[in-house]
C-alpha cells in the first residue's frame, strides 16, 4: 500500500470524513485488521475561511504548497486534497511537488461518466460554483456540460455551508432547501447532481432525492484507495 497524504481541515468535519471512508475501504478490499497507511495536515479553517472570503488566493497557494511540501518530505507517495472549493489552487499544488496529486474533478468525472451521463448539476460554495476551475476541468477532460443554481439559490447553498455545517449544524428546514434546489435543477435537464462540496453529504443523502447524487467525499476517497493499492498513478 502506499503512503497517503492528506491536506485536511478543510472542514476537520469533512476530514473526518475522509479518514473514515478512507479506512473502512481499505477494511473492505483487504479484510481486518487493515486500516489506511497516512499522514494528516489538518489546517484551521479558521485562517482558510478569512483568506477565501478576502480573495487572497495568493497567500492560500503558499500555505497549501507548505502543507504538501511537509506531507511529501514525510514519505506520502501521494496527496488528496480534502476539499473542493481549494482545488483552485491544485495547479499551484502540482508544480511544487514530485509525487501525484489525485484531483477530485478526475474521480468525479471518471464516476459521471461510467454512469453515462453527460449533463449534471453542481451544487458548492460560491466559489466552486461561479469559478471555471472545476466546471472546466470537468468540460475539457470528460465532456460533461455543468448547470448550476440560479444566485439566490447559490447564495443560499453557500451560507448554509460556512455558517451551518462546517460548525456541525445540520438542520431539517437547510435539508430541504437542497432538496428543493437540487430538484430544480433535475427540472432544468440534470442528469445527476455532483454534491461539491465535502460538507455537503453531511445534509442531504441519496435517500433524499429521486436524483443520482455523486457524493464527492466518497468517490474521492475511494479513489484514493484504489490508488494506494495499486503502483499504477495513470
Amino acid at each position: 500500500m502506499k503512503k497517503l497524504g492528506l491536506i485536511g481541515g478543510m472542514s476537520w468535519e469533512s476530514s473526518a470524513e475522509y479518514y473514515r471512508i478512507i479506512n473502512q475501504t481499505v477494511h473492505e478490499k483487504l479484510g481486518r485488521p487493515h486500516s489506511c497507511e497516512c499522514i494528516m495536515y489538518s489546517f484551521d479553517f479558521g485562517v482558510i475561511d478569512k483568506l477565501q472570503h478576502e480573495g487572497k488566493w495568493n497567500e492560500l497557494s503558499a500555505l497549501l504548497v507548505d502543507a504538501a511540501l511537509n506531507l511529501e518530505r514525510s514519505g506520502a507517495e501521494f496527496l488528496l486534497l480534502c476539499t473542493n472549493t481549494m482545488h483552485i489552487l491544485a495547479d499551484d499544488i502540482e508544480k511544487k511537488i514530485a509525487v501525484p496529486l489525485l484531483h477530485i474533478a478526475d474521480a468525479i468525472g471518471k464516476e459521471i461518466l461510467k454512469n453515462k451521463m453527460k449533463k449534471v448539476g453542481l451544487l458548492g460554495t460560491k466559489f466552486t460554483m461561479e469559478k471555471e476551475f472545476y466546471k472546466e476541468r470537468l468540460r475539457r477532460l470528460f465532456g460533461i456540460e455543468i448547470i448550476i443554481p440560479v444566485p439566490e439559490e447559490r447564495e443560499r447553498i453557500h451560507s448554509v455551508i460556512y455558517n451551518e455545517l462546517i460548525n456541525g449544524i445540520i438542520s431539517n428546514e437547510s435539508r430541504n432547501e437542497f432538496i428543493t434546489i437540487i430538484n430544480n435543477l433535475r427540472t432544468g435537464g440534470a442528469e445527476g447532481v455532483i454534491l461539491g462540496c465535502t460538507e455537503i453529504p453531511l445534509i442531504v443523502h441519496q435517500d433524499d432525492c429521486r436524483i443520482q447524487l455523486f457524493d464527492s467525499t466518497r468517490i474521492h476517497s475511494v479513489a484514493a484507495v484504489e490508488l494506494a493499492l495499486t503502483r499504477d498513478y495513470s
